[in-house]
Parts: structure tokens; C-alpha cells; sequence
């Protein structure tokens, strides 16, 4: 039987033991009674140890999976070619994953081979980075740290396990999980670790491992330092190479940054949802392409219709949803919406008609974001938007038809009354029908509408 001498950290200040969620304990306890050892693993014990109250809780044992399955009622091979099951506890899905050692990565994503081990030390070897290397045995309330994970969660550093060019090598999305660390524990990369990271390597990673690794950094409180070093490694000419070419743009007298800074800056003060942060990332890409220099200033002619179709492609590309690109596409294409505090009641209805109510409010919270990140004062901003908002609101609250299937008649009631076939004519009808009632919603009615098809229609006939 393999034997293992297990490292022990020792601190100069020693952590109080974890408290640990109680299906996280009672699967442990579980998995001891039957004479397995149970570590809590990853994530959970890093966040715990930073004082936070983790979500998902990672076990590792020397449980073979087949021990685990008929350990607990309530499993699912998840992935049990790797030795992880997946067991239901208390409402909580928690992953169990036998203890291994891995081989070559000759795909440079996952082992040839895995083999098991009884050797925590073992297990913890193959991990990324030492902060995620930390394992604790809630059995005795031991941490198992062989490589000073604690030591650089308390000095905010990212280091990886072992020698930094060989952990990059073996699994290249493990330059963008840095970044991505970077973002979401606001750490800083060790000096051997920042300088192994080799850009090119990023071309072998799919697409999609690309897009769940760049979401999860856009959606951390503070991405902008992870976006900066992006670029500064070489990374974003790869991935988002029409961001990258907005680095020295120069912007006007209005801007503090160039079309990059400014994008990133945009990106952290908006709201932290996928959508709003990638149209915030993307919506001056169609700034390189159309740069002109004036003579009173410089011009982007039509830039928010060409980034529109490049951030589309480039979604697209990355395997992102259709409907994901499609939306950021649109919020890009009326991010320089005309409406402002003092538009009329009728340009305010007739913005939502053509933009959608959904996207009203985001497209509000993308200027603000925008507006943000220009050369204006915070207070600007807000005072700005609120403004806005409260028009909206106000005006919006009044009417409920922003599109023709909300009219109180249908294309059937026009071809009835007016004596036309189906065609584009009957759409031209309902769509002066809809321009009428968003200028005065009290025309939403039945025999108003009627009246006013007839005499656009037979107007049309006599002009």
C-alpha cells in the first residue's frame, strides 16, 4: 500500500479551523466512518480563509469513485473518468473527487493518464496555483499546505505550484485563470509567474474554455487590472484583437484614456452582468476603423453600426450564444442613443419602441458607464442618469403599446376595413398607427385607430 508523509503547515499565526457548511461535514464525516481519509479542498478552503462563506465545497479522498457511489444514495458520474462524483447532501451538490496524480498533458488540457493516490501532497501537486492548493482535514482541524498557499493568501499573491512555465504548458487557460484570479481575489501574480506566461500558447485552448474563463473575469467586482494586464501580456491580441487595437487611439479633448483605457474603465462601472460587461468592453471596437481626423476635432463616423457587427462576429467566434452576441450587438448599435432629460414624451416612447423595453434600462446604465469613464466628474454621471431615469420612468408609465401587436387592432382589421390584401402595405399601416399612438397614447383605441388607417391609406391613394 502506497504510503505518504503528509506536510503540515505551520504558521506563525495558525488559522482558526474552518467552519464548514454542514452537508461539506457531513459528507466527510461520512466518508471517515468507513475509513477513507476527506479533505475539503480548492475554493471553499481559500475563501474560507479569507473570511468569506464559500458556495461550493470541493472534497477529495482516497475513496476509489465506486466507494464513493455506494457511500451516499444520491450521486452522479460527473466525472468519474476522473474520479469525480457528484453527491446531493442536504440540498447542496458537492464534488467528490478521488485523489490522483497526473500524467503528461499531451492535449494540453487534460492528463493522458490518471492514476489514484493516498498521497494528499500528491494531489495538491497538480494544482494550479498554491492559493488553491490548500487542503484541511476537518477530522482534526489540520491544514495541509506544502506550498505556502496560507503564506500567499495573507501577502495577496499568486504564484503557480511548481515551476510556472510547466503549469502553462500543461494546460494554456491557466494564463487566463491568473488573469481571472487576478480579477476576482484582486491578487497580484508573483514576478516568475507573470514572466512565464507565453501568449501564443492561448491559440491551443477552445474557444468555449475561452469565453467561460474571460466571463468569469468580466463579472468580478473589479476587473480593470486583470483587462490591463490582458493586454499587457500579449493575451488580448489573440482573443479580442479588435479591443486590442484600440490601445493609442487618442479620443479628443473629452477623454482622459485612449479607446482601450477608456473601454476598460467603461467596463468596471458598469454593473456587473455578462451582457452589460462585454457591450461595455466592445462598444468603441468600431473606434479604430473609422478614426478620422477633422479639422475642428477628431470623427468615428457610424463607429456604434461598424462595432456592432465586429462584437457580433467576434461573440460568435468565441462560441458565446447567439442570443448573448446578438444582444450585446444591439446594446453596442444604440449605445449613442439621441434622447436626453429634456427629450419630448414622444421621443422618450419612441427611443423604447425601437430599442425594446428590455434593452432601455441597460442601455441607460451603459452611458452612465460610458459617461463614466470620460472626462467628466462621477457626480455628473449619476445626476445625469438619474435624470434620465426618472423622465422615463414617468413617461413610460403612461402607455403601454411600444410595438404594433400592442395596438387595439391587427392586421386583420385593417385589410377588413381598408379592403387590402396581406403585404407590405398593411405593415406600413400599422406601423403609422403605432407612430400616432406613441406621440399620444390616448389614440390606443378601436375606432380611433380605424379612422386614422382610412385616412393614411386613402391619402396614400390620392398623393
Amino acid at each position: 500500500m502506497e504510503t505518504c508523509t503528509e506536510v503540515i503547515a505551520v504558521f506563525l499565526f495558525r488559522p482558526k479551523p474552518l467552519s464548514l457548511h454542514p452537508s461539506a461535514e457531513a459528507v466527510c464525516s461520512r466518508l471517515h466512518s468507513l475509513g477513507f481519509k476527506a479533505y475539503v479542498v480548492g475554493g471553499a478552503v481559500r475563501d474560507s480563509l479569507r473570511g468569506l462563506h464559500p458556495d461550493d465545497w470541493d472534497i477529495t479522498t482516497d475513496a476509489p469513485p465506486e466507494e464513493v457511489e455506494q457511500a451516499f444514495t444520491d450521486t452522479y458520474p460527473t466525472g468519474k473518468e476522473f474520479g469525480t462524483i457528484s453527491v446531493k447532501k442536504g440540498g447542496m451538490l458537492l464534488e467528490v473527487t478521488t485523489m490522483r496524480r497526473d500524467s503528461d498533458y499531451s492535449d494540453m488540457r487534460r492528463p493522458d493518464q490518471v492514476s489514484y493516490t493516498r498521497c494528499i501532497e500528491e494531489d495538491l501537486k497538480r494544482r494550479d496555483f498554491t492559493v488553491n492548493a490548500i487542503a484541511y482535514d476537518p477530522a482534526c482541524g489540520r491544514f495541509i499546505d506544502p506550498y505556502a498557499g496560507i503564506k500567499d493568501i495573507r501577502r495577496r499573491c499568486l504564484r503557480t505550484v511548481g515551476d510556472p512555465s510547466d503549469r502553462f504548458a500543461e494546460d494554456p487557460l491557466r494564463m487566463l485563470r491568473l488573469l481571472r484570479f487576478m480579477a476576482t481575489l484582486q491578487y497580484r501574480p508573483s514576478r516568475k509567474t507573470w514572466t512565464a506566461v507565453e501568449p501564443s500558447l492561448i491559440d491551443t485552448v477552445s474557444r468555449e474554455r475561452i469565453a467561460d474563463e474571460l466571463s468569469k473575469l468580466l463579472t468580478a467586482a473589479k476587473p480593470a487590472k486583470a483587462l490591463e494586464g490582458m493586454y499587457d501580456l500579449g493575451i488580448m491580441d489573440r482573443i479580442l484583437p479588435e479591443l486590442a487595437a484600440g490601445a493609442g487611439i487618442a479620443q479628443g479633448d473629452r477623454h482622459h484614456w485612449d479607446v482601450l483605457g477608456h473601454s476598460i474603465r467603461a467596463t468596471e462601472a458598469v454593473k456587473p452582468e455578462l451582457t452589460l460587461r462585454l457591450a461595455a468592453l466592445l462598444h468603441d471596437i468600431g473606434k479604430p476603423p473609422t478614426y478620422e481626423e477633422a479639422s475642428d476635432r477628431i470623427r468615428f463616423s457610424q463607429h456604434e453600426q461598424v462595432g456592432s457587427e465586429m462584437a457580433r462576429r467576434r461573440l460568435l467566434k468565441l462560441r458565446f450564444r447567439r442570443s448573448t452576441a446578438d444582444y450585446v450587438a444591439h446594446l453596442i448599435l444604440w449605445h449613442m442613443f439621441p434622447i436626453h432629460p429634456r427629450s419630448t414624451d414622444k421621443a422618450l416612447r419612441r427611443f423604447a419602441a425601437k430599442v425594446g423595453l428590455d434593452a432601455v434600462w441597460d442601455l441607460l446604465e451603459l452611458r452612465r458607464a460610458d459617461i463614466m469613464a470620460m472626462r467628466f466628474q462621477p457626480r455628473q454621471a449619476l445626476e445625469y442618469g438619474r435624470t434620465l431615469a426618472r423622465r422615463l420612468e414617468e413617461v413610460l408609465s403612461q402607455s403601454n403599446v411600444y410595438s404594433t401587436h400592442d395596438l387595439a387592432v391587427g392586421g386583420e382589421d385593417i385589410m377588413q376595413v381598408l379592403g387590402i390584401e396581406p403585404g407590405p402595405e398593411v405593415g406600413r399601416v400599422l406601423n403609422y398607427l403605432l407612430d400616432q399612438v406613441l406621440a399620444d397614447p390616448d389614440k390606443n383605441q378601436r375606432d380611433v385607430l380605424l379612422a386614422l388607417a382610412r385616412e393614411y391609406y386613402h391619402g396614400r391613394k390620392s398623393s
